[in-house]
């Protein structure tokens, strides 16, 4: 009977489905990824670097990466307090929060650039208000810090809020028991074990920001050398019909966003070991 459901199975074996595999993901990415390298082998190396080394690119660099680790450790903190709220403790409303944190996961990002600048520009509802003490946030760099924020505190709550509901609140009651302060508690017992989840959430959260378009391009306003970040910056060499530059500049984004990948992939599998 058992062989008979083995032969008869609707999945493929692993052959079939080894090659399916193969043949999406090379149709989807590899395909695509190698075209750009190929596109960017022809520039030689002294174009190429010259390309991803002028004043507007490092620009660019600075502001995207400077961005992107400003709001990863922002969203490493909030983040943190979220999850300990949801997971910790029952309030009137915790379904609805818990469902809000998604909302960055399911907005078009466009759409968070049109409310965050609708909010935080001089005449909106934040912005008026922050105006008179001489803080600006929509079209300055502040601004993006905010866009990037918004759109990576999903991955920070999201990994670490199944480690804190599937951790042993034994070890903080034994150490509570024998006088440990709540500080102490969190200092040696939490956040030890949610060290790892921690930082894997921060290094997705960063590797999202880096990518980020839709939102940017909306409340950064897109000002050379001062509010351009990377994705920005391609996207306006394509319009420029600056191919060359474009595929350029992305590659050097797709190396950065590979290694990223591959050190959240060693972190996750650390933490399964």
């Amino acid at each position: 009977m058992l062989n008979r459901l083995k032969t008869h199975s609707v999945l493929p074996g692993f052959g079939l489905g080894l090659g399916y595999t193969l043949l999406y993901l090379s149709l989807i990415v590899l395909i695509p990824l190698s075209a750009l390298l190929f596109k960017t082998s022809s520039l030689g190396w002294a174009d190429f670097y010259s390309t991803v080394t002028s004043p507007r690119v490092m620009a660019s660099y600075q502001l995207t990466f400077g961005a992107s680790l400003l709001a990863a450790l922002l969203n490493l903190v909030f983040g943190m307090l979220v999850a300990w709220v949801l997971v910790r403790y029952q309030f009137p409303g915790k379904r609805l929060i818990d469902a809000l944190v998604d909302l960055p996961f399911a907005l078009p990002t466009a759409v968070a650039g049109i409310a965050l600048t609708q909010i935080y520009a001089p005449n909106g509802w934040i912005g008026e208000k922050l105006a008179p003490l001489g803080i600006k946030v929509a079209f300055t760099p502040l601004g993006v810090v905010v866009a990037l924020t918004f759109i990576g505190l999903p991955f920070v709550v999201r990994t670490v809020q199944p480690v804190l509901q599937a951790l042993d609140r034994d070890q903080e009651e034994a150490a509570a028991t024998i006088g440990a302060s709540r500080f102490t508690i969190l200092r040696r017992v939490v956040l030890p074990a949610i060290a790892m989840p921690l930082t894997t959430g921060a290094l997705l959260s960063f590797a999202r920001a880096i990518g980020e378009f839709g939102a940017i391009v909306v409340v950064a306003g897109n000002i050379p050398l001062r509010t351009q970040t990377a994705a920005v910056y391609v996207f306006g060499e394509i319009e420029s019909d600056n191919q060359r530059g474009a595929t350029a500049m992305s590659v050097v984004m797709l190396l950065i966003a590979f290694s990223l990948v591959l050190l959240v992939d060693y972190l996750q599998r650390r933490r399964h070991e």
